[in-house]
């Protein structure tokens, strides 16, 4: 298998696990982190499709940035940023607001677009 698919099959997988909500005893800020990880895998699975080597980074922002000089970015993906305090803020329990059940569903909605935005993209 190609290194890129790897990455986007690994995206899928996050994706997969951030939708999965079956005990009140799993936080929505780790289902939320999982989103953000679905993100950041799909982008840089992308940037390898592109013969770019991923930075070593959670910071969404900046891989967005580094995609940018292969293909343009839509506003819509552009709002996977959002995701990024996921991946480090709210991993550990801390001082931030309350991750909601709504929190939780735009972050899914956010990474779905996203991997499809990333599947259209390296399938032509």
């Amino acid at each position: 298998m190609e290194r890129y698919k790897s990455w986007i099959d690994r995206a899928k997988s996050s994706l997969e696990i951030a939708k999965t909500r079956n005990s009140n005893l799993i936080c929505y800020e780790d289902l939320c982190y999982q989103a953000q990880q679905a993100v950041e895998k799909a982008i840089k699975g992308m940037l390898i499709y592109y013969n770019a080597e991923p930075q070593f980074t959670h910071n969404i922002g900046f891989l967005l940035e580094q995609l940018g000089a292969y293909v343009s970015i839509p506003a819509e993906i552009k709002k996977t940023i959002k995701l990024t305090k996921y991946a480090v803020q709210t991993r550990y329990p801390g001082e931030y607001d309350d991750i909601t059940k709504e929190d939780h569903e735009k972050s899914i909605m956010i990474a779905k677009k996203c991997l499809e935005w990333v599947e259209n993209n390296v399938n032509g």
